[in-house]
């Protein structure tokens, strides 16, 4: 199917609810589950799009607990792209993120020679831009991909349902159908996982019992009639 303007509105919405997160990407991974934690441990990756015009870089940041989702596009995955995304992050979640968690691609960590030392002009701009909000910075063991999965399951589901679904003309009709997929996503969508509230309801919840974690009132967040 051909697509040269993002799909919006009600219809949008429905094509959501019906193809939006297949039944196993909710489940968890059999190879164990996380340690149970609070809000603001996000998960932290990249992927590549392919349209006519191309490629372009997705990076991608998921709550473990809410669900809530951000995306953003960037010609490239290198270390000051990743930096840059990590900062739209922290202004984009209404909450303080605690934790992030990435692979060990160059976006987000240094060659492990270059990761014991101690000098100070080492040190991974990503890394920085942590310590600038008082971020801790996990990588996932290398060879263990799957410890990122939530992720790297959302890639995969933005990906089913925009660039596998649909052919796109150019990046911008690309970008703007998967920003207004992850939009749907994070306010219409009901998730099993989260006991059928949808990741903003979740993030509300969140406000109700802790406040003091929250830097907005998170009932900003909700997209306006043309958006």
């Amino acid at each position: 199917m051909v697509l040269d303007g993002p799909m919006t509105g009600p219809a949008f919405v429905a094509y959501v609810e019906q193809v939006l997160v297949p039944d196993d990407t909710e489940k968890a991974s059999k190879r164990g589950r996380f340690a149970e934690t609070k809000i603001g441990c996000v998960h932290i990756d990249s992927c590549e799009f392919r349209h006519a015009e191309g490629r372009l870089v997705m990076f991608l940041a998921i709550d473990r607990v809410s669900k809530f989702t951000y995306v953003e596009f960037h010609d490239k995955a290198g270390k000051m792209n990743g930096a840059a995304f990590l900062r739209s992050v922290v202004q984009a979640f209404p909450y303080k993120i605690h934790t992030v968690l990435t692979d060990n691609g160059m976006a987000f960590a240094d060659l492990p020679k270059y990761r014991s030392g101690s000098i100070e002009c080492f040190s991974h701009i990503f890394d920085r831009v942590c310590g600038e909000h008082g971020i801790e910075h996990r990588l996932t063991k290398p060879y263990h991909p799957w410890t990122n999965g939530q992720a790297e399951r959302m890639n995969r589901t933005v990906k089913d349902a925009t660039v596998k679904a649909f052919h796109y003309e150019d990046r911008e009709s690309l970008k703007a159908h998967v920003l207004a997929f992850v939009t749907a996503y994070n306010f219409a969508k009901h998730l099993k996982a989260l006991r059928w509230k949808t990741p903003f309801q979740a993030i509300c919840d969140a406000w109700t019992k802790e406040p003091s974690i929250f830097k907005i009132n998170p009932h900003h967040l909700i997209p306006g009639p043309h958006t």
